[in-house]
């Protein structure tokens, strides 16, 4: 009998937020926020369910000093033009930006670039690749990457220079997996209630391609029970840089469920099963009393279900999936089995 590889443990992977998967090949790639935000991780295997015993590989470390010397958050991991690429953000220090435009509790963060042209991307060496420069020097994170039409796009969250707003999601055409091609072009603002609980966020964007469509998740809100996705959705034919081909869902698609001791399940992404189901891959955590600065609970935990699809197309979302595996509610950081240090 072959072994399905659909995810059946949950959590995926123990305190790893921002969890990004993908599948090449035989195999399947992870990477995500490690809890103490000072290095860039990989892992893999050929079944979802054997990521957590996975050996976890550091392939970057923070600097001592500058820019990419603090709060590493939210590595992504991209296949383009035969190489690999990490998308991630990085802070000089760990205070908030106080001449921020009308903020005064936004971090430093800006987008930076890893490339490794080797195959294997846990062997090769990783080259900084520098800065994406946007156009304008603002709180920045949550870089992701799609390839449509021969073009590469780039979707992020950043701050606004002008109006209110942590963060909002912006679009461009890529000239290099580093380098911008166009003017950013505003695709989404927090505008709705559900966006504005404790922050007014729209971060986290990440995209699936299927069946002419493109359906683009975001989370919103602070880290804790309020956090959730939202969905803009936009034809593959369509122009992506224009606002105008993208529409706009009023309501979360996934949600806290208190019912499976599931709470503030966002930052996203897929990946798909050998048999070409859709994995939705999230973070989440088990409780809502937190103690002390939400940024320093590592328990925001890797989480996997497949996505059911209507006979239209429609995405049927659901509520987070129950636990199959024992998740721990302390403070204390786990070694990467799940093991006390």
């Amino acid at each position: 009998m072959t072994r399905s590889d659909a995810p059946t443990m949950n959590p995926l992977v123990l305190q790893r937020a921002d969890p990004c998967v993908l599948r090449h090949g035989d195999e399947y790639f992870f990477t995500a926020s490690h809890p103490e935000y000072d290095r860039i991780v990989l892992r893999r295997a050929a079944h979802l369910d054997d990521l957590q015993s996975a050996e976890e590989v550091t392939i970057w470390r923070r600097h001592e000093e500058g820019p990419l010397s603090h709060l590493i958050w939210a590595p992504e991991i991209h296949r383009v033009g035969g190489a690999w690429y990490i998308y991630f953000a990085a802070a000089p220090d760990e205070e908030v930006d106080v001449d921020a435009p009308g903020m005064d509790d936004t971090f430093n963060h800006r987008m930076y670039v890893l490339e490794n042209t080797a195959e294997d991307p846990l062997s090769g060496q990783w080259v900084e690749r520098g800065q994406i420069r946007t156009g304008w020097e603002s709180f920045a994170l949550d870089a992701t990457s799609v390839e449509l039409g021969g073009s590469q796009y780039l979707i992020w969250a950043q701050q606004p220079l002008q109006g209110e707003g942590h963060s909002r999601l912006y679009i461009s055409r890529m000239e290099t997996p580093w380098t911008l091609a166009t003017e950013p072009v505003e695709l989404s603002r927090p505008e709705h209630d559900w966006e504005r609980i404790g922050f007014t966020v729209n971060e986290g964007p990440a995209v699936l391609v299927r069946d002419g469509r493109l359906l683009l998740t975001y989370s919103a809100s602070a880290t804790g029970v309020e956090y959730a996705m939202g969905l803009l959705t936009a034809d593959t034919d369509a122009d992506l840089l224009d606002p105008a081909s993208w529409t706009k869902h009023a309501e979360p698609i996934f949600t806290s469920d208190p019912s499976a001791d599931r709470y503030g399940p966002g930052h996203n992404s897929f990946t798909t099963t050998a048999g070409g189901d859709v994995v939705l891959v999230y973070h989440a955590r088990t409780y809502t009393d937190i103690v002390g600065d939400p940024l320093r609970d590592p328990n925001r935990h890797a989480c996997a279900q497949v996505l059911p699809f209507a006979e239209d197309g429609t995405p049927q979302w659901g509520t987070p999936a129950p636990a199959t595996r024992p998740a721990p509610t302390s403070t204390e950081i786990l070694t990467p089995k799940g093991e006390r240090a």
